[in-house]
């Protein structure tokens, strides 16, 4: 992270310039600033982010939400954030918002100010190599977990995702209530003496679960709306993208799944109590109904180490129950 000292208004104060990264002044012209006072400010941000090199945030009236938002966006494209702070609490916020931080943090010519920013940057600088190690392999890929729970978990809203294409035999939609553990939900593709198919669909579960989208952002299945492109996972691990033409929600029995993974850590998803709901087995991808599924049965994973803010994934720590 960098210090720069703002002298925009400030031209005849004395400096070391030494101490800085950069010196702002009037003649700084490779900046695009953005006052932030509302929403319309901060999409006006995020619409720049990835067409710029540097953003300059301005926000008069100090609030994280906003900066952490746009952290989030800007992770993993060319732009770099720039916040301008004018009280030494609001520093370190700026510094760590999200554990990943602005890349640059702009104060004025005050004492208080410069000691802050430069702490902040020492911290900023310890902390980097731990966690650039952490999250270096981070990775998607499809694994097996083991059932370790399978509950009446009473009644409560489930949604169907419907797609606008049909999904194939041993396709389906990743689930669950964390982001760091999906299981493959497959499509009710299936023969039932009971009803009949419904090929482009997927009974994905209680409305608080994550799924993913294409780009590879999760988002809350209460979230979803036609036209949104989903990801669609096969037990073969290939995946491609579907649009979605409507969701269905209803209210119904549900089931309380929980699973271990490899270490031993444990997740849990909601799911409808119905035969037309299945898991896939590793085991040459066997779908298995969630009323017939038991203790010990293994089913294909997704696991994804790392966090989310807003179905942005980002270098932070984040713990899900």
């Amino acid at each position: 992270m960098e210090v720069w000292l703002d002298l925009r208004s400030e031209s005849s104060q004395t400096y070391d310039s030494e101490m800085f990264d950069r010196i702002l002044t009037e003649d700084s012209e490779d900046l695009v600033c953005i006052q932030i006072i509302d929403d319309e400010g901060q999409t006006k941000a995020r619409s720049l982010i990835g067409s710029v090199d540097w953003l300059l945030l301005d926000l008069p009236d100090w609030k994280m939400i906003p900066l952490e938002n746009l952290v989030s966006s800007a992770q993993g494209t060319p732009t770099k954030l720039a916040a301008l702070i004018q009280k030494p609490v609001d520093v370190q916020g700026a510094a760590h918002a999200l554990q990943i931080g602005v890349d640059a943090v702009v104060v004025p010519a005050r004492e208080e100010m410069i000691e802050a920013a430069l702490i902040a940057k020492s911290q900023r600088l310890e902390n980097q190599e731990s966690i650039t190690e952490e999250y270096a392999s981070a990775q998607e890929e499809l694994s097996e977990v083991q059932i370790i729970g399978i509950e009446s978990a009473g009644v409560g809203d489930r949604v169907c995702v419907d797609m606008v294409s049909f999904l194939n035999p041993g396709e389906g939609l990743m689930v669950g209530s964390s982001s760091s553990s999906m299981v493959l939900v497959h499509a009710e593709n299936i023969d039932s003496q009971y009803v009949p198919q419904r090929p482009f669909r997927v009974n994905a579960g209680g409305l608080h679960a994550y799924t993913v989208l294409n780009d590879g952002r999760t988002a809350y299945l209460s979230e979803l709306k036609a036209g949104d492109e989903v990801r669609i996972f096969s037990a073969d691990g290939t995946t491609r993208g579907a649009m979605i033409g409507r969701l269905k929600i209803e209210t119904r029995p549900l089931i309380l799944l929980r699973w271990v993974d490899e270490n031993n850590n444990q997740y849990q998803t909601f799911l409808q109590q119905a035969e037309t709901v299945r898991l896939l087995s590793p085991s040459g991808g066997k779908a298995i109904a969630i009323t017939e599924a038991i203790v010990g049965d293994r089913i294909i994973s997704r696991l994804d180490r790392g966090a989310r803010h807003i179905g942005d994934k980002v270098t932070a720590d984040i713990e899900e129950r």
